[in-house]
């Protein structure tokens, strides 16, 4: 069966107009839980972004969500980091039947941190595509039904926007940025959302022309802001965690990883959750970087966190 969203607009203004308006206008922040979100259905739009087939989306959604695959908001195979051009995102987002003005929450599996990336990379999208009001399903599907939940298997066909992306590069870092940190031009902290493997060398993503890391890097391992579970820690928990590995005292952070995915994860922990100011994400990270013939380094040099220091804080 097909739903389809954005139809009966007149039946639809008048059932929001007997719900009260503070319910309705109700901000959730970055993050929103299984529990926030339930009441709210119907007054945000919610994005699934798990593949289309029946272990994903077509296996059962929450009721009213409509299915954007994470692909959607990649680039090609040979640099996945890569932003779709503002042409792409304005495709993409239209057929979702998406405006700027629009409450939106994006959904994901939840199996652990690696696919909290994905949700975090999409939001950051939206956030630079100019969405103001984002939210991500902290936990995904999985906390969805953990918490007694019910899930749909009603496809839906959202009905068309002509939204217009115009992109907003303020949390955006380009290889040229890169460069002029390298060379003394500017001041940031590049900041590798990998593991120590691929930091130092000792592993590589099948893309990259070579292993290692941007010079000048320190990293901080993505999974760092999940204690337990694939729930990503509070803005509480996010803030301290910062102070305690002296990001806040950063003139900029430029998060970078693989592809641009997990370091979507550290971007979203320090900018969104933290509060850090002057945090950007470097989309094509290593991959881009490295195919591009940039200098590569594999020497260790200062380690920012280890687990067990970041779970003690906890």
């Amino acid at each position: 069966m097909t739903v389809t969203m954005r139809l009966a607009l007149p039946l639809v203004a008048g059932l929001f107009a007997t719900t009260a308006a503070g319910a309705q206008e109700a901000a959730f922040g970055p993050l929103v839980s299984a529990d926030d979100l339930k009441p709210a259905l119907g007054e945000v739009e919610v994005v699934d972004i798990r593949a289309e087939g029946d272990d994903g989306y077509g296996g059962g959604h929450i009721e009213g969500a409509v299915n954007a695959p994470y692909s959607l908001f990649r680039g090609p195979g040979e640099n996945p980091g890569a932003v779709p051009s503002e042409t792409e995102l304005s495709e993409t987002l239209g057929a979702l039947g998406l405006e700027t003005e629009d409450r939106v929450v994006v959904a994901y599996q939840g199996e652990d941190a690696t696919d909290f990336g994905a949700a975090a990379r999409v939001y950051w999208t939206l956030k630079s595509s100019g969405f103001d009001d984002i939210s991500i399903l902290n936990g995904g599907i999985n906390a969805w039904e953990e918490a007694g939940n019910t899930l749909s298997t009603e496809t839906v066909e959202p009905a068309p926007s002509e939204i217009e992306v115009t992109w907003n590069d303020r949390w955006t870092a380009t290889a040229d940025e890169v460069q002029s940190v390298l060379g003394g031009e500017e001041e940031a902290l590049l900041l590798d959302a990998r593991s120590e493997s691929f930091w130092n060398g000792e592993q590589a993503h099948p893309s990259a022309a070579k292993p290692g890391t941007i010079p000048q890097s320190q990293y901080f391992e993505h999974s760092g802001w999940f204690s337990d579970g694939p729930a990503i820690v509070d803005a509480t928990a996010a803030r301290r965690l910062a102070e305690e590995q002296d990001f806040t005292g950063a003139s900029e952070i430029i998060s970078f990883c693989n592809t641009g995915h997990w370091a979507a994860t550290n971007w979203f922990a320090l900018s969104e959750l933290a509060g850090v100011e002057n945090v950007t994400l470097y989309p094509e990270s290593v991959v881009g970087w490295s195919n591009a013939g940039f200098a590569m380094a594999n020497v260790p040099g200062p380690i920012r966190t280890f687990w067990h220091q970041v779970k003690s804080i906890f």
